[in-house]
């Protein structure tokens, strides 16, 4: 079966020989370098223990340096899978989601054709190149050596000119003999509304050649040097040869570039791809006058694991980044990303690079942003978060986002991510930027000398409802693989006093990372025996899941019913002070209801410890005492000489 031209070019683009290999070998991280796509393995195909089998993804090819196997995707698929070449490319063409075509007995014929389009399209450009020199380029001429692009640059880039000619092109391609049609459906004329002679697509423009990564011409971009134009910029229209969502400027010197360790850049159009790549960037590229499509956005991780989006320094730069942003979400995989390097206001990467050199650019580079803090600038930048409503409206649109990422394990981070974020701009502080102990941000806070034990020794206000947050904070310190479970309730969670707000804003923000960095940073911000006294307390140190180290069942037990318990009691409280207003005004039956279906909510909530008697009974401190433990104490002490009415 022949296959459509281009086909095998364009799954080759849409497979990653890593992803294809990697199923089969087990990678050896020492000598593999993933971002470069250099990847070492023991060979699948001999016995070996060494890792012998290197894989260049960027190039697409394999070799072994044992047994001497060589070739690419569609040979590994074949060798691996014992099938034959047709079976192989369906394989590869199911996983990169394309559709493989039907038998086309005229496939040579296409084949034929498409080369000689491609043929037509250089033709095209040694004239524009040659258009450049004579005296209707001057201009054009000018116009790029004050953008400071020297004669050899205009030979590297192919870049020439169009006159401002209606059949300038067209008669030039009709006296060398070529087809009329085939001009046409190049994209280089369009035929007249008014029955004459086509005319020429691009008139009056400095051109710039589009190529395929194998370096063919398939298409042409040109820049009007009339400005007044309505078009700046004029892209050939789509053709056999020519998708521009599929088409990255520069892809395939760029995939080289990045193959040597040069950083992968995606600029905005093709005067700063140029300028990039004149000045030491050569790993370049850029969509073709639209926004960067999925294809492309697929295309760009083949060549580098975290290209970096070059935002030109104003507002349309930026709802450009914002549409990657939205486009790459759902894409997501572990280790494929972007960054975001914003111009300054009013600068293009050419703009930046003329009046400052390539080290302000490599600064901006350096210093590119994560996609994630990209996306936390979006929703909160300029906007004011004053009422609980605009922090919950926040939270939602950022829970959405994150929702969209379908790799779990890059929503998980995402969602720390923006726990951190959040956490920086919603801490306690006042109007002067001092935190609530009037300390400034950075500042390590004194062991504080007071006749309180710690920061949580004694309670204000609500006493039941302190010990219950206590006992919870406890639990969760000692287990804190418990928090996912109970993240939700402790986000809605109302705490009693600063302290403990601050505590749970801590919980909030570190008890995913486990337990050491969870105490490490309480007792940076709050105290270093924040946790130790905090557990010491009498009546969380004689609940059973603090006294039994390893208990998580009691503690999950415990932890889901003081937290039910303290919900009820808020919601009570909450019902009683409408209530007090309602009765102030016109009261009725619905506000007797309301009181009525909260106690209840109440004793339901704590019903669990009621119905638990014949195992626990209330000491003098009014803590829980398991019985059977008091028991087995006051035996003990039998067994020592010591009675209950003894004294020691």
């Amino acid at each position: 079966m022949s296959l459509p031209p281009g086909f095998l070019d364009e799954l080759r683009t849409r497979t990653s020989l890593t992803q294809v290999v990697g199923k089969k070998v087990m990678w050896d991280a020492r000598k593999s370098n993933q971002g470069k796509g250099d990847m070492w393995a023991p060979c699948p195909f001999h016995q070996e223990k060494t890792a012998s089998f290197h894989v260049d993804d960027r190039k697409g090819y394999y070799y072994c340096f044992g047994c001497h196997a060589k070739g690419d995707a569609i040979s590994f698929v074949r060798e691996t899978e014992n099938v034959d070449f047709m079976e192989a490319v369906k394989i590869l063409a199911a996983e990169a989601g394309m559709q493989v075509p039907e038998r086309d007995p005229q496939a040579a014929q296409k084949a034929d054709r498409r080369q000689q389009l491609i043929d037509v399209m250089e033709l095209a450009a040694k004239h524009f190149r040659m258009q450049l020199k004579t005296g209707a380029g001057a201009a054009a001429r000018e116009y790029l050596e004050r953008r400071g692009l020297s004669e050899d640059a205009l030979e590297r880039w192919g870049i020439g000119f169009a006159p401002d000619a209606w059949q300038g092109l067209w008669d030039h391609l009709t006296d060398k003999g070529i087809d009329a049609q085939m001009i046409l459906d190049c994209g280089l004329a369009k035929p007249s509304q008014k029955g004459g002679k086509p005319y020429d697509t691009f008139r009056g423009r400095i051109m710039f050649p589009i190529r395929d990564p194998r370096g063919r011409c398939i298409a042409f971009g040109g820049r009007a040097m009339d400005p007044n134009d309505n078009a700046k910029y004029l892209n050939s229209p789509e053709t056999e040869l020519f998708d521009k969502s599929r088409t990255l400027y520069n892809h395939g010197p760029a995939r080289e570039a990045a193959g040597k360790g040069k950083p992968l850049i995606v600029a905005e159009g093709y005067m700063d791809v140029i300028a990039l790549s004149e000045a030491g960037f050569g790993a370049s590229v850029a969509p073709l006058g639209t926004a960067v499509t999925e294809h492309q956005l697929q295309m760009l991780w083949r060549v580098a694991d975290e290209p970096i989006v070059a935002l030109d320094g104003d507002t349309a730069g930026l709802r450009a980044a914002n549409r990657v942003i939205d486009l790459a979400l759902p894409m997501l995989e572990a280790g494929k990303s972007l960054r975001f390097a914003r111009m300054p206001e009013g600068q293009d990467p050419d703009d930046l690079l003329r009046a400052s050199g390539p080290p302000a650019v490599q600064g901006l580079l350096d210093d590119a942003l994560p996609m994630v803090q990209l996306l936390w600038q979006r929703e909160t930048e300029g906007r004011n978060f004053d009422s609980p409503e605009r922090r919950a409206s926040l939270d939602k649109v950022m829970r959405n986002k994150v929702s969209e990422i379908k790799d779990p394990s890059i929503r998980h981070h995402y969602g720390q991510a923006i726990k951190d974020l959040r956490w920086a701009l919603f801490r306690p502080q006042n109007v002067s930027g001092a935190n609530r102990s009037g300390r400034r941000p950075g500042m390590r806070e004194p062991v504080r000398a007071t006749t309180r034990s710690s920061m949580l020794a004694a309670a204000q206000g609500d006493v039941e409802t302190e010990l219950r947050e206590a006992v919870i904070f406890a639990i969760l310190l000692r287990y804190p693989d418990l928090f996912p479970e109970f993240e939700a309730q402790l986000e809605d969670m109302t705490c009693s006093t600063p302290d403990h707000l601050a505590l749970r804003e801590l919980v909030l923000r570190y008890a995913g990372l486990g337990q050491e960095t969870l105490e490490y940073h309480i007792e940076q911000t709050l105290g270093p025996q924040t946790v130790e006294s905090l557990c010491a307390r009498p009546h969380v140190a004689l609940i059973p899941a603090i006294r039994r180290a390893g208990d998580e069942g009691m503690a999950r037990q415990t932890l889901s019913e003081e937290l039910t318990k303290l919900e009820a009691a808020h919601g009570l409280k909450a019902e009683i002070s409408e209530a007090a207003e309602d009765i102030e005004g016109l009261a009725d039956e619905t506000v007797t209801y309301r009181l009525s279906e909260a106690t209840s909510a109440q004793h339901q909530a704590v019903r669990s410890l009621q119905e638990d008697q014949a195992e626990y009974e209330i000491g003098p401190n009014g803590a829980a005492v398991s019985r059977a433990e008091k028991d087995d104490w006051n035996r003990l002490l039998e067994n020592i000489g010591l009675s209950k009415g003894s004294k020691a």
